[in-house]
């Protein structure tokens, strides 16, 4: 079930990308990036995901996938760029020479961003397609690599929200349904409660009631016992004079 939740889930993730958005995002492709006042050849390629996810994914990634430890962080928001760069690295991948290997993270968008993949073999060595073709390919081949590790890890994280949510959601239905079943009691319990004073007070009227009569009865005895001892001290002070 739970498999099949997730599977549900993930399809929904995917029908969210559109034909042409979906063409746009996660592709590699041959561009430029102004770098040290000249344009260098690069290869870009956007993902979903902010700046800041993307850049420390690609991080992560190059260092998992391929033992390139990028160095550069810094603070960038939208629109910045900020390059990361690993000097004169091992890229066997790319090529069987040191290379100096570069890096920017910008946003086109509050959820997407772009990543900005380039090299060198030295200071003005820089890759290009035209005469490193096949180490600028390289470079393609890791970025939509790359790309496609993004996509899948930013459709795991929207599952997992979506799991999250749905499991709040029914800890919430829950709760809820307990809290209706404890009132549903307590009124239940109230209105015994409440049916019993009513018999309580209909009892407590009926007995005063009675009391009521036997009161009236009461003083009449009284005013007779009165009248009775008032006699017999008549009768005891007329013996006593005698």
């Amino acid at each position: 079930m739970k498999f099949l939740v997730s599977t549900l889930l993930l399809a929904a993730c995917f029908s969210l990308v559109t034909p042409k958005a979906s063409a746009q995002l996660y592709e590699a492709r041959t561009s430029t990036v102004n770098f040290e006042k000249k344009e260098r050849d690069a290869v870009k390629v956007q993902v979903e995901g902010t700046a800041a996810w993307t850049r420390d994914f690609w991080q992560s990634w190059l260092k998992d996938t391929y033992n390139i430890r990028l160095k550069g962080d810094g603070v960038f928001g939208v629109g910045k760029k900020d390059v990361l760069v690993a000097k004169q690295t091992p890229a066997s991948s790319v090529s069987g020479k040191l290379i100096d290997f570069y890096s920017m993270v910008t946003s086109p968008s509050d959820t997407t961003s772009e990543l900005s993949v380039f090299a060198a073999f030295g200071a003005d060595t820089f890759l290009n397609p035209d005469k490193t073709p096949t180490e600028f390919a390289a470079l393609r081949s890791m970025a939509q690599s790359f790309a496609g590790a993004a996509r899948i890890k930013a459709y795991k994280e929207k599952i997992a929200e979506a799991e999250k949510q749905l499991k709040d959601a029914e800890k919430e239905k829950e709760r809820l349904q307990k809290e209706i079943t404890s009132l549903d009691a307590n009124t239940t319990s109230n209105l015994a409660r409440i049916e019993a004073l009513k018999q309580t007070n209909i009892s407590n009227t009926l007995k005063a009631r009675e009391d009521s009569v036997k009161l009236i009865t009461n003083g009449q005895q009284m005013e007779l016992r009165k009248v009775q001892l008032q006699k017999r001290r008549d009768r005891l002070s007329a013996l006593d004079r005698k």
